[in-house]
């Protein structure tokens, strides 16, 4: 950590690699963290002391309340999901008003985008993305057509402008043949979501991050999904509809290049994915099956099968190549306790062809592994490097040779004690 630069937390693969944990963690040492791309289709999962919160929308920051946590212009919110999020905090005892700030620029996703988005990929058939049906992807489209509407819109004139905004959406239903829909209470919760926000301190959130940039805080920027789910980066079309990458930190929070200074890339220490999309790792069989239940591989929002495989080199290194990661923080290594050997993926290959590096259409590919010892050993109760087995230290030392990455921090459970720090 450095005063006066934008550190970036990003997971590096698929997303769902525990970031609220690590920004949990990370938070005493920074002055603000914010939230730069994605909406509640994110859910960062955070245990201490016996307690467990989901954070869709709001930085995983807000435990802290000597710090500032940022939703930046980069992200989308539902005021109704927003709502409920934030007062299950403030019961919980967290004020909220005090130490959160919401971009102006954030675009609002209505309950017509959620109409949408089940009505597009219903139109898709086979072909689904596997979205998770809240809105994003119409939130976003949106975005990009000039047509959205974004937060500062709440405080003038907003319900002539949300009604013209439904009422062409209706439209698009309509020519969709979709009329399987009634939003009337959701849509009475999203008002209430609307009046509520108004409560909260909405600004100009890229003119207060540069001015504090410039009296030498400093910032932790708290990514959503992963580098394999990017827009531009990812498994396209099987992706998220933001730039999950470092890049998307500057566009996403209205910071500098030069702002930005370490990155830190979050993977596990196997792989997993939710959706549709190509996955050359997925085990399909008993050994997938026991990684997903052992490590509990359920969407914190949608509660769906998490897809699980092996440790891919490729998109790893891929990913670390996208975004410039400068250290490595591998999660989960408790899961894999139980294993006697543990592959990796070094490689995919295709009709005869093969590659270390990730080709356009991942689609087809079929993962070569490489065979390691696992370290049979209950890493939970550990709290320093020197207790590790060796067999895990060889694990580390072979990914670190691989992508030419040190690994910095080991997860070896999910509460915010079971961190440690090399």
């Amino acid at each position: 950590m450095r005063k006066g630069k934008v550190d970036a937390l990003l997971g590096i693969v698929f997303g769902d690699e525990g970031k609220g944990k690590i920004v949990d963690v990370f938070t005493p040492e920074y002055d603000i963290v914010a939230r730069f791309a994605g909406g509640p289709n994110a859910g960062h999962t955070i245990m201490f002391e016996g307690k467990k919160f989901v954070l869709r929308s709001i930085p995983s920051g807000i435990f802290d309340e000597g710090k500032l946590n940022i939703i930046g212009n980069g992200c989308v919110i539902a005021p109704d999901l927003f709502m409920q999020e934030a007062k299950e905090l403030e019961e919980a005892g967290y004020d909220l008003r005090s130490r959160l700030h919401i971009s102006k620029r954030a675009h609002l996703i209505l309950p017509t985008h959620r109409v949408l988005d089940r009505a597009y990929e219903a139109a898709k058939g086979k072909n689904k993305v596997g979205t998770t049906g809240k809105g994003i992807g119409p939130t976003y489209s949106e975005k990009a057509s000039r047509t959205g509407l974004r937060v500062g819109d709440i405080l003038e004139n907003f319900e002539e402008k949300y009604e013209a905004l439904k009422a062409r959406h209706e439209r698009t239903l309509r020519d969709l043949n979709f009329s399987d829909y009634d939003i009337t209470e959701e849509e009475r919760l999203w008002m209430q979501g609307i009046d509520y926000m108004r409560q909260f301190s909405l600004t100009d959130t890229e003119i207060e991050l540069g001015k504090a940039l410039k009296e030498g805080k400093s910032v932790l920027a708290e990514g959503a999904q992963g580098t394999m789910l990017d827009i531009d980066h990812g498994t396209y079309p099987y992706v998220s509809s933001s730039n999950t990458v470092s890049g998307g930190v500057c566009t996403g929070l209205g910071v500098a290049p030069n702002a930005i200074g370490d990155v830190f890339g979050i993977f596990k220490a196997y792989s997993t994915r939710v959706g549709s999309g190509p996955f050359p790792v997925e085990l399909l069989d008993e050994t997938g099956d026991r990684i997903r239940q052992i490590g509990h591989e359920y969407g914190a929002v949608t509660g769906r099968n998490r897809r699980c495989g092996w440790l891919d080199l490729v998109a790893l290194r891929y990913a670390i190549m996208i975004n410039g990661v400068t250290q490595l923080i591998m999660m989960k290594s408790d899961v894999l306790d139980s294993f006697a050997e543990i592959k990796v993926c070094t490689k995919y290959t295709k009709n005869g062809a093969s590659t270390e590096e990730m080709p356009y259409d991942t689609d087809g590919w079929q993962a070569v592994y490489e065979t390691l010892p696992g370290w049979q050993t209950d890493l939970t109760k550990m709290t320093n490097e020197k207790q590790f087995p060796q067999e895990l230290k060889d694990y580390i030392a072979y990914i670190e040779r691989a992508t030419e990455t040190p690994i910095t921090i080991i997860s070896v459970g999910p509460d915010r004690a079971q961190t440690i720090v090399r």
